[in-house]
């Protein structure tokens, strides 16, 4: 059983209405990696994506808050807020307090195995994994694999 942080895109996408291609893929994708894994996996998200997703404006937003509210929330601490702090100062995640900064900084300290997300410009970013291990090390937290849903389709122990 893996420890899974749940970012905001997740129950975004999970209730996406948009036709284009992409946009259905990547909501049929969430479905199945969410319905399968939220059997299998102990799925854990925080406040910052309730807050996150009650500033959206989209048609299924109190379905994606809806979706996640039986998620078990991690606390948000001064040690947390501090790591944030550090992912700015250091130029790691952009200077928002409360955005991907905090998603990362969550996961980290948690000890989550995976941070899922569809936000491949911040955090699932090959290109940024390294200066994400490299400040976690010096940090010492610990680095959860920053990955879509996509990646995590059939991770368990079936072999379809």
């Amino acid at each position: 059983m893996s420890r899974i942080y749940v970012e905001t895109t997740i129950p975004s996408f999970y209730f996406e209405v948009r036709n284009e291609p992409r946009m259905v893929s990547r909501r049929l994708w969430t479905r199945e990696w969410f319905d399968a894994s939220n059997q299998v996996d102990e799925l854990v998200t925080s406040s910052a994506v309730l807050e996150e997703l009650e500033r959206g404006n989209f048609q299924a937003r109190e379905n994606a808050m809806e979706l996640i509210a039986g998620l078990s929330p991690l606390p948000i601490t001064e040690e947390i807020r501090e790591i944030v702090r550090e992912y700015i100062e250091r130029l790691l995640m952009p200077a928002d307090p409360s955005g991907d900064a905090l998603h990362l900084a969550l996961a980290s300290y948690y000890g989550c195995d995976f941070l899922v997300t569809w936000n491949c410009k911040h955090l699932a970013n090959a290109n940024k994994f390294d200066h994400i291990a490299r400040v976690n090390g010096i940090l010492r937290l610990s680095v959860p694999k920053l990955v879509t849903p996509l990646e995590l389709i059939g991770n368990g122990n079936n072999d379809d």
